[in-house]
């Protein structure tokens, strides 16, 4: 796997990352030991960035992370946030961005993932409450005391993101980007390349819509958080596997698998972008780093384009309280 710049502070990480959310909630029951192989999986395949949240469990799988990476940390960049505010037994607080709370939340991931240094540290979730200078100051802080090394943020305006470069240079910017989602293309991306900060897509599969694996809205069980997705729900969910199967047809021509196809089109968007696709099995992951090599040509990825326009998937990617959070 290729190492790549993300953003131009000197960061440097795999062309391909790990999301590891999916191995402790979201996406239905986890299992740690397979969570465990793919991860290290994962590192043997060369895909050295992983990403993880506090909220993620909540807590458990900066832990889960923690154990994977205890015997291999020198060969891992890792990505942990902030910002989502959750009680341990899940149940939701808020959006949190001030000074205290973003160092309490930086000591507990240290301790939580076993490390003295978290590689790259976002905030998750914007608070509106609280000025973005105030917040990244106290993440400023963190990097001067050797506890950080580098600064994202995501779900960002493009406003946010010059307001918090100001105060202290943002290397990343982590935000869903995919066929089925490319709201970030008009201000966002344009703003992020002038200012040097590298994009880092989660959901590049459109939550599993662009893997040709979801025939159904009825296959997923209660603790899959798409049962609540307005994408997945209704007439949106027939719209919106018609247009995803524009792309199941392109790649059987091509011989390569759906996923493999949505994950090189994210790729052709520059050496800037680091999609982190999630998965917790070792099948998928392999399946998802194959696509690091293999080369597509331009006309076939406009044509994907073409095929599913912007603003043509039906439904918004989350419930209305979620969406409010995103973009800010």
């Amino acid at each position: 796997m290729n190492k790549v710049l993300l953003g131009s502070q000197g960061l440097t990480v795999s062309r391909m990352g790990l999301g590891c959310m999916g191995m402790s909630q979201s996406y239905g029951p986890g299992n740690e030991k397979e969570s465990l192989a793919t991860i290290h999986r994962a590192i043997d395949l060369g895909i050295d960035f992983l990403d993880t949240a506090d909220m993620y469990g909540p807590f458990t799988n900066e832990v889960l992370v923690g154990k994977a990476i205890a015997d291999r940390r020198d060969k891992v960049v890792l990505a942990t946030k902030f910002g989502n505010q959750r009680n341990p037994d899940g149940s939701w607080v808020g959006i949190n961005g001030k000074p205290e709370y973003v160092r309490s939340c930086c000591e507990n991931s240290l301790t939580r993932l076993g490390v003295e240094t978290i590689d790259l540290y976002y905030q998750h979730r914007v608070d509106v409450t609280v000025p973005i200078e105030e917040t990244w100051g106290a993440m400023k802080e963190l990097v001067d005391q050797g506890k950080v090394r580098y600064l994202g943020i995501s779900e960002a305006s493009a406003q946010t993101i010059e307001k918090a470069n100001s105060v202290h240079p943002v290397s990343a910017l982590q935000s869903e980007y995919s066929l089925f989602t490319r709201d970030l293309e008009k201000e966002i991306i344009p703003t992020i390349r002038r200012l040097g900060v590298g994009l880092v897509p989660y959901s590049p599969l459109g939550r599993g819509f662009l893997t040709g694996t979801i025939t159904s809205k009825d296959q997923f069980g209660s603790d899959d958080f798409r049962k609540n997705s307005p994408r997945f729900q209704g007439d949106n969910f027939d719209s919106n596997l018609e247009l995803a199967k524009r792309i199941f047809s392109r790649a059987e021509e091509l011989e390569i698998t759906p996923a493999q196809l949505a994950l090189v089109w994210v790729l052709s968007k520059g050496d800037d972008v680091i999609p982190i696709p999630g998965t917790k099995t070792v099948k998928y992951l392999e399946e998802n780093a194959r696509a690091a090599e293999i080369e597509v040509p331009s006309e076939v990825l406009a044509e994907l384009e073409a095929a599913i326009p912007v603003g043509s998937v039906s439904g918004d990617r989350y419930p209305p309280e979620h969406m409010a959070r995103v973009n800010v």
